[in-house]
């Protein structure tokens, strides 16, 4: 080789190398034979080529489908001579056997069959007499129709011509082919090769084209012989190598859930990069040695990075494939798609990624013999009919330098129409021109908006001006959104200041309304009332009596006590005395109990006889507010304590990922942010609030003081545990007009009776995540009822957002957002660098305001890294919030939830950390590991299921699993149902499967041994057990609450037991017969006994009949 041809090789572009690369290897290969194209000696039944046969099944998969269309539309303004164009029409399909081509099955085969001749015809649609004015819409409108007509590959033919006339000098060229024949490169073929017979034919000359050396047929035997043995091996394994592990989906933005199967509707928006920056985007391509295409994509790439948060970016991208000299002038389907990964981890600077991109591009085009049909073929990714396999994004970029229609004597101009198609999620197309860069974005308007798609190139647009300014910079440091988008989100949308007495605390603003209205009503127990005056002065006889004991500001004071009155007193008296109650639950067990008691160090713990045994030993002082009198002669008034908003009301104690409960220190001023000011729900004197919250949950926050600060009733629910009957009650003799439900309570109200709202103004339901179906139910059954979301974490007291759901619920609605901040509250929505992500990103929920707590109870290192440095200039507070909620925002500033970053979870309202569990099961001596994970239930809520790895096989090892949690956690963190394995599932990657955990079957594991359902009482209890349970059977001495069941789960089973049987079946019994067989028998006696008592009143009745009577009745 001369030194000449040295540097000539040395100074090609990467992409002109690989050509030369390829090029060299078809030189290489020249004296193969099996390299070479044969023509077919046999030409009724060529083989299908890898791309046509996935055609052929897609098209057997649904027939009518218009989607693998391709349309061009051209605007021809001179005298045409309509016939001289049909004749050359006709004479390049005679020159391409692919425009004559048909398929069949033969011999369970698909096969082409060539038609020997094939005159198509040149409809004219005379539009003359259409007003100008309607000329274009009438184009896309016949247009987009063409696109969608339906191609039978049995019949044809696969191409449908058509042409517009308007005027004598104006018409336009509609072109339709199917796929399976044709492609973007074929496309410019048969309008090159129709300019140039039209032009001979219009001329009188003959006909210069050259002949064809093959026919697609030809080529596509070929393939199938050629890409086997060594040739196919090495292919398949540089793909296999590349795709290893690759992520079956990118989770992109959606506007609405991804339908179950793809519809392919589509729309486009078109945008133009300026000649500027298209030009300094191809100086920076030049300076890295890389093509404008390599630029356009890995810029793409970082957008969809920032969009999605993955690292892991897989785009599709077609490329012509037609490098053999041989094929380059026919017309078939060639076109493959190279899978382009891209690794963005590490935050590497742009300039790094692109390098990375280069040698991913060059090398897939290095190896692109191998169709796209066949990767998938050999990798067998995950499939779903709902998105394509590999990739959902495609990129594809055309060079300004390309063929256009040339007519003699005809001035054309491409007309772009909208197919209304597109097959992936997202397609860019990329154009150079002479004014710039023009890109065509094409979404799936199944899952995408307008507006969008309009911010996505609006960003992309951003992010390109930043890197050709900034190459170096880090990819995670670039901004996206622009001033008006960042002033919107921070500012417009965080504009919630409203007057409240944020300076006063809880019991002087109880104190106030306490001598404005002393005669009002504030709660009410079953019968009994309490005024304000009267509660106010009870509370001050235990404030003074605590004063003695030394509590005063910021003091903690332990409470244990069942909803009461003295509930109530118990924790007003506390913070009169300047210090804050700290909950304890009584069904907690003693060992959490334990743990609270030492980690507030309470010197004080007020309680009542009947739970003084559930309480472990501790050192506090302890009053029973029922042994007699033991207020008795303490002061009435006002204590003169002085306490400021700052100090604390409260500490709240929420589950822990180290095994331990954190303790939530909540200050005075975030109770009267909460409800004061209130732009969410009404809140007055007129109002009657229902207190049925556990005080140790922080929505009793909102029930006792959304109605003792404004002087409203406060009706005590009268049962630990609510069940719609009970509520039903409630809510009729009380009048309750404003509740709180949690979210799974809610559902089983409305599954209930959703009349049993009927009368309530204001429901606030949450917690976790509502059920649409159940708000569309309960909306149809409550118009005159206001229905609210309610969003908050305790750190963020009770509320931070809240949505009124609107009387009607959008049939694509996906999820119920949980709205907007609540007044004095702030929410952003940040990324991994704490910054604003756009509308549609998913990122994380930050809360600022004045509803944030100080922080956790002797956990510093905890509280710094929850509780952050405000890291948004000019925005209000010094503080925020890291929730862990992954949420987003949509287009109107409302907030949807989307999930969680870490594996903490919401059930029943209660917020879990898995972890918690983990850590107390991996105390046991038996369990070598554990896994905890949250299941679905069909009845709509969420169960905990526990994973245990333990060489124990004995049936009773589960039973005693759960009593040992039993010792340690609360009753709502005790999992449902245990799986004893022998090892964990691994991913390829080594890691825990929990797809493959998830999946297993959860079959009852009980110590009796399984015996049948027998009478049809027990059959019918079993298919409602079964059916809420997700079990294949049950048997009749399984205990409900071992195979997973919970008390909102029993009342659902008592509510169908009920409908099923036409009983009453009350919950009380439930929980005493936990078990078919006693339910059964329970069911039998009741019924016994009912008929005993019919029984018993004819006797009575027969007893004191007359003789009259009885003739009576007889005669």
């Amino acid at each position: 080789m001369t030194d000449e041809l040295d540097k000539r090789i040395a100074g090609l572009s990467p992409e002109k190398r690989a050509i030369f690369e390829q090029r060299l290897k078809k030189i290489a290969t020249a004296e193969d034979d099996s390299n070479t194209i044969v023509p077919l000696k046999d030409r009724d039944s060529a083989k299908l080529s890898f791309a046509q046969q996935r055609l052929w099944f897609l098209y057997r998969m649904d027939p009518d489908s218009p989607f693998y269309n391709m349309s061009s539309a051209w605007r021809l303004r001179g005298l045409l001579d309509i016939d001289v164009l049909k004749n050359a029409l006709n004479s390049v399909i005679q020159r391409h056997e692919a425009l004559r081509t048909t398929f069949c099955m033969r011999e369970g085969e698909p096969i082409q069959h060539i038609a020997p001749l094939l005159t198509a015809p040149l409809p004219v649609v005379d539009l003359h007499d259409l007003p100008a004015t309607q000329h274009e819409s009438e184009v896309q409108r016949l247009a987009t129709e063409g696109a969608q007509q339906v191609f039978h590959l049995e019949k044809g033919p696969l191409l449908n011509v058509k042409l517009l006339h308007f005027q004598k000098q104006e018409h336009v060229l509609l072109l339709v082919m199917h796929h399976i024949v044709s492609d973007g490169w074929s496309m410019s073929v048969f309008m090159r090769e129709l300019s140039t017979l039209y032009r001979a034919l219009i001329t009188g000359q003959s006909d210069p084209l050259p002949a064809l050396p093959m026919q697609y047929a030809d080529f596509a035997e070929w393939q199938r012989d050629w890409l086997q043995g060594e040739v196919l091996d090495k292919q398949v394994h540089y793909w296999k190598e590349q795709l290893a592990g690759a992520p079956p989906v990118l989770e992109l933005f959606t506007d609405r859930q991804r339908p179950a199967l793809q519809s392919f509707k589509g729309a486009h928006a078109t945008v133009l990069l300026d000649s500027t920056l298209a030009d300094a985007v191809n100086t920076l391509s030049r300076q890295e040695s890389c093509t404008l295409f390599m630029t356009l994509l890995a810029a793409l790439q970082v957008l969809l990075q920032r969009y999605t948060h993955q690292q892991d970016i897989i785009v599709g991208s077609p490329i012509a494939s037609r490098n053999r000299q041989e094929i380059e002038t026919l017309i078939g389907f060639f076109v493959n798609t190279l899978v382009l990964r891209t690794d963005l981890s590490g935050a590497p600077t742009f300039r790094e990624l692109l390098e990375r991109v280069r040698e991913t591009t060059l090398g897939a085009f290095s190896h692109q013999d191998l169709p796209f049909e066949k990767i998938v073929e050999e990798l067998k990714p995950e499939r779903s009919l709902s998105y394509s396999p590999l990739f959902q994004v495609v990129f594809t970029l055309q060079n300004a330098s390309t063929d256009t229609m040339q007519l003699e004597g005809i001035d054309i101009e491409r007309v772009e129409i909208d197919s209304g198609v597109e097959k992936f999620d997202l397609t860019v197309f990329a154009h150079e021109t002479s004014e710039g860069i023009r890109f065509l974005w094409s979404y799936n308007t199944d899952i995408c908006n307008p507006d969008t798609i309009e911010r996505m190139t609006r960003h992309y647009q951003v992010l390109l001006e930043q890197i050709v300014a900034h190459p170096d910079t880090s990819i995670a440091d670039y901004e996206l959104l622009s001033s008006g988008e960042r002033q919107q989100q921070l500012f417009d949308w965080n504009n919630t200041a409203t007057d409240y007495p944020r300076d006063r605390c809880i019991q002087q603003l109880f104190e106030a309304q306490a001598a404005r209205s002393p005669e009002a009503v504030a709660l009410v127990h079953e019968d009994r009332q309490l005024s304000y005056a009267d509660l106010n002065t009870r509370a001050n006889r235990l404030a003074h009596y605590l004063i003695e004991q030394g509590v005063g500001p910021d003091t903690l004071v332990a409470l244990c006590l069942e909803r009461s009155f003295d509930l109530v007193l118990a924790v007003l008296g506390i913070l009169k005395a300047g210090g804050a109650y700290v909950p304890l639950d009584p069904g907690y067990p003693q060992e959490r109990l334990a743990f609270m008691l030492e980690d507030t160090q309470a010197p004080v713990l007020i309680t009542q006889t009947s739970l003084q045994g559930v309480l472990p030993s501790h050192k506090a002082t302890v009053l029973c507010l029922d042994n007699g009198d033991p207020l008795a002669g303490y002061a009435e008034d006002n204590p003169a304590i002085r306490t400021e908003s700052h100090h604390l009301a409260y500490i709240n104690y929420t589950s822990g990922s180290t095994g331990k409960p954190k303790g939530v220190c909540i200050p005075h001023q975030a109770v009267t942010r909460l409800v004061f000011g209130a732009n969410y729900v009404t809140l007055d004197a007129s109002k009657t609030l229902l207190h049925m919250a556990p005080i140790s949950f922080d929505a009793a926050t909102f029930e006792l003081w959304g109605a003792l600060l404004q002087g409203g009733r406060c009706v005590l629910y009268p049962e630990p545990v609510p069940t719609p009957e009970g509520l039903k009650a409630v809510i009729a003799e009380q009048g309750v007009d404003t509740l709180w439900l949690t979210a799974a309570f809610f559902n089983v109200v409305v599954d209930t009776d959703a009349e049993i709202l009927g009368s309530v103004k204001q429901v606030l339901t949450g917690g976790e995540a509502l059920s649409v179906s159940h708000i569309r139910k309960a909306l149809q059954q409550l118009p005159a009822t206001q229905l609210i979301n309610g969003y908050g974490p305790t750190e963020s007291t009770t509320f931070t957002c809240c949505y009124n759901i609107p009387g009607t619920c959008d049939a694509s609605l996906g999820s119920i957002p949980i709205g907007r901040p609540i007044s004095n509250t702030q929410t952003y929505v940040l990324d991994g660098q704490l910054r604003p992500v756009p509308i549609g990103v998913v990122g994380e929920l930050y809360i600022g305001g004045d509803g944030l707590a100080r922080g956790y109870l002797n956990r510093p290192e905890l509280t710094a890294e929850r509780f952050i440095a405000n890291p948004l200039p000019d925005t209000p507070g010094d503080r925020l919030y890291k929730t862990g909620d992954l949420v987003r925002y949509l287009a109107d500033g409302n907030i949807e939830f989307m999930g969680r970053s870490d594996d903490q979870v919401k059930i029943r309202g209660f917020r879990i950390e898995p972890g918690e569990i983990e850590a107390t099961l991996s105390r046991h001596p038996q369990v070598q590991n554990s896994l905890v994970l949250v299941r679905e239930e069909r009845a709509g809520g969420k169960r905990l299921v526990a994973y245990v790895v333990s060489e124990e096989v004995d049936e009773a090892f589960t039973a005693r699993l759960r009593d040992y949690l039993k010792e340690t956690l609360p009753e709502y963190m005790v999992p449902s149902a245990f799986m004893v394995l022998d090892a964990f599932p691994l991913t390829p990657n080594g890691k825990v499967d929990k797809k493959a955990l998830s999946a297993m079957d959860l079959a009852p594991s009980v110590e009796t041994g399984y015996v049948a359902p027998d009478t049809p009482v027990e059959e019918a209890l079993a298919a409602i057990w079964c059916e809420l349970l997700q079990l294949d059977r049950v048997g009749i001495h399984d205990d409900f609450f071992q195979l997973g069941g919970h008390s909102l789960l029993a009342m659902q089973v008592i509510s169908r037991m009920n409908a099923a049987l036409n009983i009453e079946f009350p919950l009380r019994i439930f929980f005493e017969f936990p078990t078919i067989a006693g339910q059964a028998s329970r069911i039998a006696q009741e019924q016994t006994e009912n008929i005993d008592e019919e029984l018993e009143d004819i006797l009575d009745e027969l007893e004191g009949m007359s003789e009259e009577e009885q003739a009576a009745i007889v005669f």
